[in-house]
């Protein structure tokens, strides 16, 4: 573990501690003194990640706020320290967000207050371009301030019920900045009032302290603007951002007991690898084939080296026309991708690092992915080679030395090395693969001539997600493909609130895209964490969501 920065973090701990004379000590669970450095992307942006979601922001928010449940692997993991959720009616679909007793680290209670600015802004009330009118039509929550919670109505049930309402940003430091007021309390009050009231001067100026007032400039930061719920308080940021110490929240009561005192995050510089163990004491990268033998010589030190996937993945994808408008041909093609020669090609030395997926919309590693996998029926309609693939393409009207124009980044070298072994593949079952290769793919998926593309998406995450890839008129649509049986699969997802039905959901939503025989999943794309030895308790997750801090609280000092 490395040095400590610890006269500016004191200096900010005191500011931030300054606002209440009552705040509690550290937490016993903190072992003095001790230190780890993270080498990470950066830059933080801003405090409050509902504004401005970047990856950076993502990672703060992660530990410096509570919540009731976070994503993890497609499915909500509750955090009943910080309160518990529970549907109350089915017809209106109704849902109880209580709080148990968390409190910002200055002090002043996590309560109705924050939960009803939360939910201002998930139904667009704090938009910076002011409030729909759906917005303002939404149901106004039922409020039990005593019992620190709020009831909220929805149109219909959501997938999202557990998660929908959150505390983003403390609303007393958002009502006082709001109304230049002094006291936290009423500050509060006139949080609720706005909102409740939908007084228009109001939630003008609500928004406007949502939207801009947590933005990060330079290296300095309001102490109220810092205030966090979460196992960790910023206590300093320099480099524009790029670097920020992390303190314990002493006000923090939850599950999630921090054990350093303190954690800084810093530039990964230009050879991360070798800096695991020198100047730094973890780092999350994408591998390359530079790194191999360098995170080989760290395993054999007794570095701790984790691989999990970044949420997204490789596939092959068809354009159903051309060559590929009719079914029987797509699916002949499809079933002459070489898979695992493909990854083994592209990804080199780290090809067992990959992931295995037959899946667009679940992720490795999730328990949706196998109930995925076990349904969709990939195997038998597109992951089983025929026995002879020659005879399948011309069985399916296709004639020999069929012209197929592959897209893929010629700046790639797993795109690059991926499509040669689909080129020798095909070859032998009568396919004339043609490299189409382009240094501007997104450009080059837009417009016509393409048979097929080998490229990376992002696994989604959500209903929203899966229909603006695979709805009829979906926003990023990949492959550009009407399927209004589809459509409606989709839209039933969003509207279901049971987790097994929403697996069983998805392996049907899965299913089509099989039928449609319009991509090859590969394998997912990982992501290799080095940890020190003298570090214990590092657990990385898989996906883009913070998948490094998520787990700090886990992390010990060695020894």
């Amino acid at each position: 573990m490395r040095a400590s920065r610890r006269t500016a973090v004191a200096a900010v701990a005191v500011a931030v501690l300054a606002l209440s004379a009552c705040a509690p000590a550290l937490p016993p669970s903190v072992v003095p003194d001790s230190t780890v450095t993270v080498g990470w992307a950066g830059p933080v942006t801003s405090l409050n990640a509902r504004v401005d979601p970047t990856p950076a922001n993502r990672d703060i928010a992660a530990v410096t706020r509570s919540s009731f449940g976070r994503v993890v692997d497609g499915e909500v993991v509750p955090d009943e320290s910080f309160g518990t959720v529970r549907i109350l009616r089915e017809d209106p679909f109704t849902v109880r967000y209580d709080v148990a007793e968390p409190s910002w680290s200055d002090g002043i209670p996590l309560d109705a207050a924050d939960l009803v600015l939360g939910w201002a802004a998930s139904v667009g009330l704090l938009s910076e371009d002011g409030p729909s009118d759906a917005a303002l039509e939404a149901p106004r929550p039922r409020i039990d301030e005593f019992a620190r919670s709020i009831d909220v109505t929805f149109a219909a049930p959501t997938i999202a019920w557990q998660t929908a309402v959150s505390a983003d940003a403390p609303a007393h430091t958002v009502g006082m900045r709001a109304f230049d007021l002094d006291d936290p309390m009423e500050a509060k009050q006139a949080v609720i009032r706005a909102v409740l009231d939908r007084d228009a001067g109001a939630l003008a100026a609500i928004a406007e302290v949502w939207n801009t007032a947590f933005a990060v400039s330079g290296d300095t930061v309001d102490a109220d603007l810092a205030l966090s719920s979460g196992p960790y308080v910023v206590a300093d940021i320099e480099d524009e951002g790029a670097s920020v110490t992390l303190a314990p929240n002493p006000a923090y009561t939850g599950a999630a007991a921090p054990k350093i005192a303190d954690i800084e995050l810093v530039s990964r510089g230009d050879d991360p690898v070798a800096a695991v163990g020198e100047s730094l004491d973890i780092v999350s990268l994408s591998p390359t084939p530079d790194d191999r033998e360098a995170v080989r010589q760290r395993e054999r030190r007794d570095f701790v080296v984790q691989t999990t996937h970044d949420g997204t993945i490789w596939t092959l994808l068809l354009s159903p026309d051309g060559v590929f408008t009719e079914r029987a041909a797509r699916a002949a093609f499809l079933r002459v991708v070489p898979a695992d020669e493909m990854v083994a090609a592209g990804a080199g030395e780290w090809a067992q690092a990959y992931p295995k997926t037959t899946s667009m919309v679940t992720a490795p590693g999730s328990r949706a992915f196998d109930v995925v996998t076990e349904d969709s029926g990939f195997a038998e309609a597109l992951g089983t080679p025929a026995d002879d693939a020659a005879l399948d393409r011309t069985a399916a009207g296709v004639r020999d030395d069929a012209r197929v124009c592959v897209l893929y980044d010629s700046r790639n070298g797993f795109a690059k090395g991926a499509f040669g072994a689909l080129k020798t593949a095909a070859a032998e079952a009568g396919w004339d693969v043609v490299d189409c290769a382009t240094d501007d793919l997104d450009a080059a998926v837009k417009a016509p001539g393409w048979d097929a593309v080998i490229r990376r998406v992002r696994v989604p995450q959500t209903p929203r997600a899966i229909a603006q890839q695979w709805g009829t008129d979906g926003s990023s649509s990949l492959v550009g493909q009407a399927d209004p049986a589809r459509d409606e699969l989709i839209s039933t997802l969003q509207q279901t609130v049971d987790v097994y039905a929403a697996r069983d959901l998805l392996a049907r939503i899965e299913s089509t895209i099989v039928q449609a025989a319009v991509a090859r999943p590969l394998a997912a794309v990982p992501r290799v964490t080095i940890v020190a030895p003298d570090v214990t308790g590092v657990t990385v997750r898989d996906g883009d969501d913070a998948p490094l801090l998520s787990d700090v609280a886990g992390w010990t000092p060695a020894g």
